[in-house]
């Protein structure tokens, strides 16, 4: 299977930034500048034990000289994290990905709302980083178990945009908690919304908005995290390669990727989850079984790509564009 191009770092600062989360800031090993990158931007970081995870930048996209990550340590993922906290060290050289963006600011929109549980506010720090700078219309609402729970406070208190950005706490008074319901009841045109936390927060954050009949190309999202979709009741299918006609038979208890790599034929990935589009593929024919977290509802329904790391076919043959 191949993996992205990728660039050699150097950890030059590790942070705790509140409780069980710590910052990284890399810098090139050689001392170059860094490939420049937008706001809501993430790299692929290589860690140690063969593990490789998504993480925002969540630095001033102005930044050429350094790029910063924060990692929330979960003692029930999958290693990545643990691997962050405990493994990692100021001076390691660390391999990485350029940073790629499927969670980019919307240029046309007049104003911006972003809203952020837990360590989902890394890449909407970048976000107001950015909207700050050009002047742009945007509030933040950041909600947390407890303030000693909360990242990078005393940078947002320090920030330009301190007074734009309001904080909700699990543990405090009732008047000041996030109440999604009254903060979305009534759709703006002009306004785009940009959700990024713990899969629950996220998932009532975006049935808020749907049900209170915000657009679909209003709401933007990204997932960090995402739960196994494996099924008792999964089966095997084909898979045609449309460039030779060969096809591949996809058993039920192997991804599309393992069973076209054994047979050596490699698609690009990276989260190996649905989550950062890096593996997507072109379905000529066939119906998918989207079980990823990137592709949106409506492109989803246009079954005319998937993606092949995690999603499988609801039709006995999927013909693909390779």
């Amino acid at each position: 299977m191949r993996t992205a191009a990728t660039l050699h770092v150097r950890v030059v600062r590790k942070t705790t930034e509140a409780q069980d989360i710590v910052s990284l800031e890399l810098m090139d090993a050689d001392g170059q500048a860094l490939p420049a990158f937008t706001a809501g931007s993430h790299v692929d970081v290589h860690l140690p034990g063969g593990i490789t995870r998504q993480y925002s930048l969540c630095n001033d996209p102005r930044d050429t000289h350094r790029y910063q990550i924060a990692v929330l340590r979960d003692n029930a993922s999958r290693g990545g994290s643990v691997a962050v906290h405990d493994q990692i060290r100021q001076g390691d050289t660390l391999t990485i990905s350029a940073p790629r963006n499927h969670f980019a600011l919307a240029p046309q929109s007049h104003r911006h709302l972003l809203l952020t549980g837990g360590i989902g506010v890394t890449p909407l720090l970048c976000m107001a980083e950015e909207l700050a700078r050009t002047g742009a219309d945007f509030e933040m609402h950041y909600a947390t178990r407890s303030p000693q729970r909360t990242a990078f406070r005393q940078r947002i208190a320090a920030s330009a945009f301190a007074a734009r950005v309001h904080f909700h706490h699990d543990d405090g008074n009732a008047a000041q908690k996030l109440n999604l319901s009254a903060l979305l009841c009534k759709p703006e045109p002009d306004t785009h919304i940009y959700v990024c936390g713990p899969r629950g927060f996220m998932d009532a954050a975006l049935a808020t908005a749907r049900n209170a009949g915000w657009h679909e190309a209003q709401l933007h999202y990204e997932f960090f995290g995402a739960e196994s979709a494996k099924s008792d009741s999964d089966a095997g299918f084909e898979i045609q390669l449309a460039s030779s006609g060969r096809v591949i038979m996809v058993p039920r208890d192997q991804t599309v990727v393992q069973a076209l790599a054994a047979f050596g034929v490699d698609i690009m990935v990276s989260c190996e989850q649905g989550l950062c589009g890096t593996c997507l593929t072109r379905v000529i024919e066939g119906v998918p079984d989207h079980r990823d977290s990137f592709l949106t509802q409506e492109e989803q329904a246009a079954n005319d790509q998937f993606t092949p790391c995690c999603s499988r076919s609801r039709s006995p043959k999927l013909v693909l564009d390779l």
